[in-house]
């Protein structure tokens, strides 16, 4: 069995791999995030987070986690206090709305359903760069404290460093391959280049049934150009509004 190359230079190839150009044409330019709502999301307080056990590719190993049913929904109810907050999961956006909770995005809570984690994906539509320099780190130890760093939540940056993890084995030829071609993200047509690809059929299901929330399934544009119908039409209605009570 060939020997797996070292976590250094496979993250290197790999998260090199899929940070290629942008598309042509290029893709609107993303407005930045407002900085009272990014404020206001971190200063929230899950009283229920969703926390990871152990790895999740290990634990669905050879296996595609189910998909939650469609229409599902996780949903975010703060406390009179209007800084503590809970989290649920719902078969229905209307389900949410009549038990007093926002839809904060599509699909069941996770990993990454937190307002913390929200804040990260609307902060940094582009999370290549720095999610590479995390990647490099020579331990996950170290990895997922420089994920936190950039804001994640615990079980979100470990989730996070599971998906780093299993892309740098499953796609690592693949991704050196996209990146000795310097091929970009996208394609003229919107697909993605091999590297990205294979981050998404081998890593994508687990990730996303682990996680809860992505940027697509929060209703947030990313750096990585996609089809409108992929981007959820989620409202940010997810803080009380001033003077009200949930």
């Amino acid at each position: 069995m060939p020997a797996r190359p070292s976590r250094a230079v496979a993250l290197l190839a790999v998260l090199a791999g899929c940070a290629g150009a942008p598309a042509a044409p290029a893709p609107p330019p993303i407005a930045p995030a407002d900085p009272a709502l990014l404020a206001a999301l971190r200063a929230a307080i899950p009283l229920d987070p969703v926390p990871l056990e152990g790895d999740p590719y290990l634990a669905w190993r050879g296996r595609e986690p189910p998909a939650p049913p469609p229409g599902t929904v996780c949903g975010v109810r703060f406390e009179a206090d209007r800084v503590h907050y809970r989290l649920r999961t719902f078969g229905s956006a209307e389900a949410a709305r009549a038990a007093g909770h926002a839809v904060t995005h599509e699909g069941a809570c996770g990993t990454c359903s937190t307002l913390q984690d929200l804040a990260v994906y609307l902060e940094r539509p582009d999370l290549t760069a720095p999610v590479r320099s995390c990647g490099m780190r020579l331990t996950r130890a170290d990895a997922q404290a420089c994920l936190e760093g950039l804001g994640f939540s615990g079980p979100c940056a470990a989730t996070w460093d599971a998906n780093i993890e299993n892309t740098r084995y499953a796609c690592f030829i693949t991704c050196m391959l996209s990146w000795a071609e310097g091929q970009p993200a996208t394609g003229p047509d919107g697909r993605l280049n091999p590297c990205l690809q294979c981050d998404e059929d081998r890593s994508g299901p687990v990730f996303k049934a682990t996680a809860g929330r992505t940027r697509r399934n929060s209703g947030i544009r990313s750096s990585i150009p996609r089809p409108a119908g992929e981007v959820a039409p989620v409202a940010r209605d997810e803080l009380p509004a001033a003077g009200a009570s949930r």
